[in-house]
């Protein structure tokens, strides 16, 4: 006879310990989460895999003992590890697999059995139910509770998977609220095309509780995936989010075109912009709290045919490391810059697209130059990182603020170092020329293909070819690839065939190569990369640089005599990290477009 399941709304049931196939002895940890050794247990465990080092261990201690919190817990509030990293080091100390894509379900597991409040507040999903046996996840595997109440009442033998935080509030959201139950608390409201809408109800439904919710998930859902910007995007069919991570796009969810207004405007409304107007591009900034760690975002909107899309631009301090070897820089090329901003003054330029990560060298340029004795001065649009003891100005074109607005200002603030955001017109370029001849070190980007293309560009702008040659010091062009994942990279079966194509290209390579190629994990959501790495020629403006500069050459030339000078290409530099193993050469040929 089938009987109702029905969990009551205390948790904690009185019952004889059930089968659970996740806890055998040969995986049951060495100590529970709620013993005194355990903070040793999974601090050693956590040291040796790599996931912290023994100063982050040293830190997590102190805090625990002065909170009486869990250590792993503390972990996470802290910042010091992120949830997601905590659950793949859980599946490790535990040897309990990680949720694979292919193992949630399409509807609610025990739907009639198990109540959606029981499950979020438990942090614990049903899978699958076949015959005997019922897999669950779960987010923390510490917590026996739920899980033995769950296979008390349904008898039958519970199979554990670990999940992360993230990736359960995605899950039950598609499940147990989904777009569907969210649109159907907006639609009533009368939401069609944004333009035929009362504003002040529109405000409204954008502050009602579910509307919040899908917004504040979406956000948190790309943070916990590593994202650097989030894509809200309408079309004829769909409402689709898609995430940028690694460079490239990834569909993270697909909603109903009824929510494209109230989501669009409860952005709008947390990044302080008028939802009133719907036929300008706007600009905004939100900062909130995600999973503990404060986030900035900065957010534009502009119309499309079938209404606003959006863009959040993902600001995670906590993910920025400002070390140059961090970044992917090599020794040579950090010697390079260490002597190029040793220099009293002239002009260091970074150049590459956009998303090349020539912002994030200029934060580690200054964090190298920033000293009790110097005044820094940034003159930025907008101010994505603030740095301690660094006067930040954010330009504001709207009341007249523009960059060579705030360059004559700064020059009479008696700086020492000047960081202009983008060199935009050839105003800003003089004024930066200018502050270079009077004594200053300036640092700034600009939008080129190469190093040597640089000096074209700025000539092609209006500078005079001379007073480039007396005030650049040295140009960096970078670009960023995916670097591999270290957990399911293998090596690359055409590595003889590569080898010998990039010996050819890359005289300066030597045997034994180390190649691999990307094959997928649950780790880096299948992709067989996590994380980026920059790739980088570094051109330091020397005697026969200058007199090359100052002839008006092309910059053809001025890269082959650069090279004949022994500067390594952008090609060459992801090459070397190909040949030993971080990347691959596709991705190399990606990123540099080397036929």
């Amino acid at each position: 006879m089938n009987k109702q399941l029905t969990l009551p709304e205390d948790d904690a049931i009185e019952v004889a310990a059930p089968q659970i196939s996740g806890l055998t002895p040969a995986n049951t940890p060495p100590v529970d989460a709620g013993e005194p050794g355990f903070a040793e247990s999974f601090g050693t465990f956590l040291v040796q895999d790599g996931a912290i080092d023994g100063l982050v261990l040293d830190r997590a201690h102190r805090a625990t003992q002065a909170t009486d919190e869990r250590f792993d817990q503390v972990l996470t509030k802290l910042g010091l590890l992120s949830e997601t990293d905590l659950a793949i080091e859980y599946s490790k100390y535990l040897s309990i697999p990680l949720v694979l894509p292919t193992e949630i379900p399409p509807e609610p597991v025990l739907g009639d059995a198990l109540r959606a409040d029981f499950v979020r507040r438990n942090k614990v999903m049903p899978l699958s139910s076949d015959g005997n046996e019922l897999v669950i996840a779960l987010v923390d595997p510490f917590n026996h509770e739920p899980v033995r109440s769950i296979a008390f009442l349904t008898g039958r033998e519970t199979i554990l998977r670990i999940i992360a935080p993230a990736e359960f509030d995605k899950v039950f959201e598609s499940l147990y609220v989904g777009s569907k139950a969210i649109a159907n608390s907006s639609e009533p409201t009368g939401i069609g095309d944004a333009s035929d809408i009362d504003v002040q109800r529109l405000r409204d439904i954008a502050s009602e509780a579910p509307i919040i919710r899908l917004v504040n998930q979406l956000i948190t859902n790309a943070v916990e995936a590593g994202a650097s910007d989030i894509h809200v995007e309408p079309n004829a069919e769909a409402f689709l989010v898609r995430h940028r991570i690694d460079g490239l796009l990834r569909t993270a969810q697909v909603l109903k075109l009824g929510l494209r207004a109230a989501v669009t405007s409860r952005i709008k409304i947390m990044a302080k912009l008028d939802i009133a107007e719907r036929r300008l591009p706007q600009d905004g900034r939100i900062k909130i709290a995600v999973r503990g760690v404060d986030i900035d975002f900065r957010v534009s909107t502009i119309p499309t045919a079938f209404g606003e899309s959006v863009v959040m631009r993902i600001l995670d301090r906590s993910r920025v490391e400002l070390d140059f070897a961090s970044l992917g820089f090599d020794k040579e090329q950090i010697a390079m810059f260490e002597d190029l901003l040793g220099r009293a003054n002239g002009v260091v330029l970074v150049t590459g697209p956009t998303g090349s990560g020539k912002t994030t060298t200029l934060y580690t340029m200054l964090k190298m130059l920033n000293r009790t004795e110097r005044k820094v001065f940034t003159v930025e649009d907008p101010i994505e990182y603030q740095l301690t003891g660094v006067n930040q100005v954010q330009v504001q074109p709207s009341i007249g603020l523009t960059f060579p607005h705030a360059l004559r200002s700064i020059l009479r603030q008696d700086p020492d170092i000047i960081m202009i955001g983008e060199i935009r017109d050839v105003e800003t370029a003089r004024i930066a020329i200018q502050a270079a001849l009077t004594g200053h070190l300036v640092l700034s980007t600009l939008h080129t293909n190469s190093a040597a293309a640089t000096v074209t560009r700025l000539i092609d702008m209006g500078l005079e070819s001379f007073m480039l040659a007396s005030t650049v010091k040295g140009i960096i062009a970078q670009r960023l690839v995916r670097r591999l994942c270290n957990a399911c990279a293998s090596p690359d079966e055409h590595g003889d065939v590569w080898q010998s194509e990039l010996i050819r290209a890359v005289p300066r390579l030597k045997p034994p190569q180390r190649l691999r190629r990307a094959n997928g994990c649950p780790v880096c959501s299948g992709t067989g990369f996590s994380g980026r790495t920059t790739i980088a020629e570094v051109l330091p403006v020397t005697s026969v640089i200058h007199r090359l500069i100052a002839s008006k050459v092309s910059d053809a030339e001025i890269e082959a005599a650069a090279r004949e000078g022994g500067m390594a290409t952008m090609y060459e530099s992801g090459v070397a990290k190909a040949w030993r193993g971080e990347t691959t050469a596709e991705e190399v040929l990606r990123a540099t477009r080397v036929a």
